[in-house]
């Protein structure tokens, strides 16, 4: 039997003890917000590597506010030294989203049913880090050589940007140009498809000022909350359709998430609904938004657009002050098109599953950024189990199947990636 096949016969027998590695990781409630049993999970990620002879680092996001005695941020990364060929790092986040509400299952069970393994964050994303630990388990128990270094990496806070995180380890140089060749995150985008990037970001918060006054006699006084929704009117009349016509030419799905979108994530204002009667006019309101643009249009661009609309709108609304603050900035992401990783990828795919691979970008970012940006690591692609549809939502799940054939997938593209057969 020649090694490849060799491999994947390796992923078939180990599949018990992937699907269990999997359920393990489930049961373990590393819920973000706040931040829970990231210690609890990041050693035993990190005991399961050393006992299979792994060089094991346990890295904590020293400086970072977030990183607390209540909720440490702690990163594991377990390497495996071969020869001297490319360095493949495979990394996954551990934290996953808080359960919420519409579950069926435990959330935190592990529940196997119909081909599936249930819970929160099965899908997104601890399947994944289950198949990079299982596929280079899958080499050495076929007796095949590493021709280079894989490093495997657990880390915090992907679902809330990742700055204590994979961003962490690319400023301390963990990760970084120079050391780390290629990167593969195991998100879930479908097994059959390679994510090369996604969209940006700009999160802000738009303040409506206005001028308290009684209740009873509203028009002595200037309402913030008004004046809020004149800008929520200008969003949804003007900028939203103006977004909506503009289309990207990087493959994000679904397809309407290749157009650029504006969404309210929060606003608040005046008397709290369900505290104490106050009768007040409303002198503040605050609205949180989330703007995602496209390669072509340009933070810039996107974020002059903002300034305008409120502009427009205090021009209308001269009573209200309103004041733009930015919260958070992600540029877009893509993988260069002549990426080794993604012709790795397409091969072990097709090796794998018959075709050939769909190359897509996400609707929302994830760690890419930070290897690309600040590691500076231009080789980084999304590959893994899981269906993109099923990432945060009650009874998420994935497939026992999907998650083998991801793990046979990244097996086969580490070794292809090191020139094991080239």
């Amino acid at each position: 039997m020649d090694p490849i096949e060799r491999v994947l016969s390796e992923v078939d027998r180990a599949a018990d003890e992937i699907v269990q590695y999997t359920v393990d990781l489930v049961r373990i409630p590393t819920v973000n917000p706040p931040g829970e049993a990231y210690d609890a999970c990041a050693h035993f990620v990190g005991d399961d590597l050393a006992r299979r002879s792994y060089e094991v680092e346990y890295i904590a996001a020293e400086g970072r506010a977030e990183h607390t005695a209540r909720h440490p941020r702690i990163n594991v990364v377990g390497t495996r030294r071969g020869g001297l060929g490319p360095v493949v790092h495979l990394n996954s986040h551990i934290d996953v989203v808080p359960a919420g509400d519409g579950w069926t299952v435990d959330p935190f069970g592990g529940r196997i049913k119909d081909g599936k393994i249930f819970g929160r964050g099965v899908c997104d994303m601890k399947a994944g880090l289950a198949a990079s630990v299982f596929a280079i388990e899958a080499i050495a128990r076929a007796g095949v050589a590493l021709p280079g270094t894989v490093e495997i990496s657990g880390t915090a806070d992907e679902e809330s940007g990742g700055f204590a995180g994979v961003a962490y380890l690319a400023e301390t140089g963990r990760i970084r140009k120079g050391r780390t060749d290629f990167v593969i995150i195991p998100e879930p985008l479908n097994v059959d498809r390679i994510c090369v990037g996604h969209r940006g970001v700009y999160w802000f918060e738009v303040t409506a000022r206005g001028r308290i006054g009684h209740g009873s006699m509203p028009f002595l006084g200037v309402n913030a909350i008004d004046g809020m929704g004149q800008l929520l009117q200008a969003v949804r009349d003007t900028l939203m359709p103006a977004l909506a016509s503009r289309r990207t030419a990087v493959p994000v799905v679904p397809p309407g998430a290749r157009h650029a979108t504006i969404n309210i994530n929060g606003i608040e204002g005046g008397q709290r609904v369900d505290g104490i009667q106050t009768p007040c006019v409303a002198d503040l309101c605050r609205a949180v938004f989330d703007r995602r643009f496209l390669i072509e249009e340009g933070l810039d661009a996107a974020k002059q657009e903002i300034a305008a609309l409120v502009a427009q709108v205090a021009a209308s609304a001269p009573d209200v002050r309103f004041d733009v603050r930015d919260l958070m900035i992600v540029h877009p992401t893509r993988t260069p098109d002549d990426s080794p990783v993604i012709g790795s990828l397409d091969r072990s795919i097709r090796r794998v599953l018959g075709r050939g691979a769909e190359l897509v970008a996400s609707p929302g970012t994830y760690d890419h950024k930070h290897v690309a940006r600040i590691a500076g690591v231009p080789h980084c692609v999304a590959y893994g189990p899981g269906e993109l549809e099923q990432a945060h939502q009650p009874d998420e799940y994935c497939r026992i199947d999907d998650l083998l054939n991801a793990t046979k997938v990244i097996a086969l593209a580490t070794l292809d990636l090191m020139g094991a057969g080239r």
